[in-house]
């Protein structure tokens, strides 16, 4: 297994989200069966059949249309976050409502604090639940927000990041809840738990770690660890759940990784979640390399993907994480 955890100084981190166009999933057919003469559009239109079931059982895998059940319960911090304003319920509401989408009753239910049961990530609501998570990483009180990369001096303040200025549907400045509230106490042991999973959870907009939540996707995932160390969810189970709320956030990205791993004889029903999430697969960087490979395009420009409310995110260029990127807000 990779080593993801490399020392770097300030200046060596990289990566805000500006991100990049949708990735086309592609993937090498290798065909066992004894030639035969076909015609042009013959050979191209059995390619491309076989090509959409591929990708059709792929995505069977890395994407579920019933959704992935998450190891966590809501409860009530939908209500705890409103109430203390870190989201600002009318105009979270109103912003989907503005987008043509209105508000179902099951994102009312998790915002005013009805929410029972365990979540389940699906791809119809992974951009409201990314929302969520964004705003709970945002708010928690954590040592990683306090002293960790968002802080560096380099940076020139924690609120210059799209993580923290994107963050426009909360009550007054999004830095006056940044790392403020306790929503739940984390023992040291949960909290190291969460530093050690932060560092080795990599996303494919930027070169950063979850440790260094620079972006909506970082933060948002963050408020998930936090989550789920506060619940009592162990070490294994964080890897793997992180990969599936990753490959809904990430869809085409995840889409090519597993296909470029296919292509190499490995089932995506097989991989170790720690090793894909890490810097060699997750992150732009390793992401390009991988999308190279699989004869997928990489990153390559601007998108919108990392506003609130705008649902999943395509990958995003390398760049230096100094200012508040315009990809990343709404």
């Amino acid at each position: 297994m990779e080593n993801n955890q490399q020392k770097q100084s300030p200046r060596d981190f990289l990566g805000v989200c500006i991100l990049l166009s949708a990735i086309i999933v592609g993937g090498a057919i290798i065909y066992t069966a004894e030639p035969v003469a076909t015609s042009p559009s013959q050979s191209t239109e059995g390619e491309s059949t076989e090509t959409a079931r591929t990708v059709s059982v792929l995505e069977a895998q890395v994407l579920p249309e019933a959704g992935v059940e998450l190891p966590v319960v809501w409860d009530d911090l939908g209500a705890k976050l409103t109430s203390v304003g870190a989201i600002d319920g009318e105009k979270f509401r109103a912003l989907y409502r503005a987008r043509g989408g209105g508000f179902p009753a099951e994102y009312e239910k998790m915002l005013s604090g009805q929410s029972s049961g365990k979540l389940k990530i699906t791809q119809d609501n992974a951009g409201y639940l990314l929302n969520l998570f964004w705003a709970l990483g945002l708010a928690s009180k954590n040592p990683i927000l306090d002293s960790g990369e968002m802080t560096y001096p380099a940076y020139g303040g924690a609120g210059n990041f799209a993580s923290t200025g994107g963050w426009t549907v909360a009550l007054g400045n999004p830095m006056d809840h940044y790392s403020r509230h306790l929503f739940f106490s984390l023992t040291p042991e949960q909290q190291a738990l969460v530093d050690k999973v932060s560092r080795g959870i990599y996303r494919p907009c930027c070169n950063n770690s979850t440790h260094f939540p620079d972006c909506n996707h970082g933060m948002a995932m963050l408020g998930l660890l936090e989550l789920m160390a506060s619940q009592g969810v162990g070490e294994e189970e964080m890897w793997r759940t992180a990969l599936s709320v990753n490959s809904y956030w990430f869809p085409d990205n995840y889409l090519t990784i597993a296909t470029h791993l296919k292509n190499k004889g490995v089932d995506w029903s097989k991989v170790n979640p720690q090793e894909i999430l890490g810097l060699n697969y997750s992150s732009a960087s390793g992401y390009d390399k991988i999308a190279a490979q699989a004869s997928a395009p990489s990153s390559s420009g601007g998108g919108s993907g990392c506003g609130v409310g705008a649902g999943v995110s395509a990958p995003a260029a390398q760049v230096t994480p100094s200012r508040q990127s315009s990809g990343c807000g709404i």
